[in-house]
């Protein structure tokens, strides 16, 4: 079973990309984060992202999700969901209710109930406490937890309470979270840190099979993991003292020059 998560009637794609970032600066209290970053994520699509520690590749996602604001920071330049929606002119839950889903590098689930109850409580919806006490899950929620359950590979787990989850487990399951708001873009903070070997294949499988379903970027350190994302064609985009370094599949950043003295080293 299979959910697809793009809904183009909301977010205009007409000119195939979900994500725009044109000339973004943010700079705090003198220390510039971000240098003039512009970058554009197709629909659809698993952009890798990779980078020394402070690139600013956390910077970026926070102004994607609007975790850091004008107010917060000093920042110029355009941010927009497809064509149309400024999320710089957004507020965070706002941008998250659009369809801009994020998972952090550490799991955040509700560790005292069992697994479906934790896809239930997440699926896109009114939140409000009276609809939440009516509420009833009808056969199209119980469809689309069964399809993530399936993706998540967490259909043996589904009445198990998810803190005793593996750790692997536990981030599939925030996935799923995720996955149950049905986002237009989600955005992936290091998502194999602290996982097995084992873990982090089941990882790549899962995000491989949302691909085309759901536009994801993903930032890592794990080469191999982003090898087993990026394929022999995808684009990776290497960030550097806030802005792109280089952009292109993974053979040709890793051949680059710049990206070797400044990332991957010899």
């Amino acid at each position: 079973m299979s959910a697809h998560f793009i809904d183009s009637g909301v977010i205009d794609t007409s000119h195939t990309a979900i994500l725009y970032v044109e000339d973004l600066t943010v700079q705090f209290d003198g220390f510039t984060a971000l240098n003039h970053l512009s970058l554009s994520i197709d629909v659809g699509e698993l952009r890798c992202v990779i980078g020394p520690n402070g690139a600013g590749k956390t910077t970026l996602m926070d102004v994607i999700t609007g975790k850091t604001r004008s107010g917060m920071a000093d920042i110029t330049g355009t941010v927009f969901l497809g064509s149309t929606i400024d999320l710089r002119e957004m507020s965070e839950p706002q941008i998250a209710q659009i369809g801009v889903g994020r998972k952090f590098q550490k799991p955040t689930v509700f560790e005292q109930h069992p697994v479906w109850e934790n896809l239930e409580l997440a699926m896109a919806g009114d939140k409000s406490w009276k609809r939440s006490l009516d509420a009833k899950l009808n056969a199209d929620g119980r469809s689309l937890i069964e399809a993530v359950l399936s993706m998540t590979q967490l259909e043996s787990d589904v009445y198990r309470e998810a803190g005793l989850l593996s750790h692997g487990q536990k981030q599939r399951l925030e996935i799923g979270m995720l996955l149950m708001q049905q986002p237009k873009l989600l955005l992936l903070d290091e998502p194999v840190a602290g996982m097995t070997d084992e873990e982090t294949l089941r990882l790549a499988e899962l995000l491989n099979s949302l691909r085309g379903q759901c536009s994801m970027m993903v930032v890592e350190h794990d080469m191999e993991f982003v090898a087993a994302l990026a394929g022999d064609s995808g684009r990776v985009t290497v960030l550097a003292e806030g802005a792109v370094l280089a952009e292109g599949t993974l053979a040709q950043v890793q051949r680059d020059e710049r990206v070797i003295e400044s990332y991957l080293g010899r």
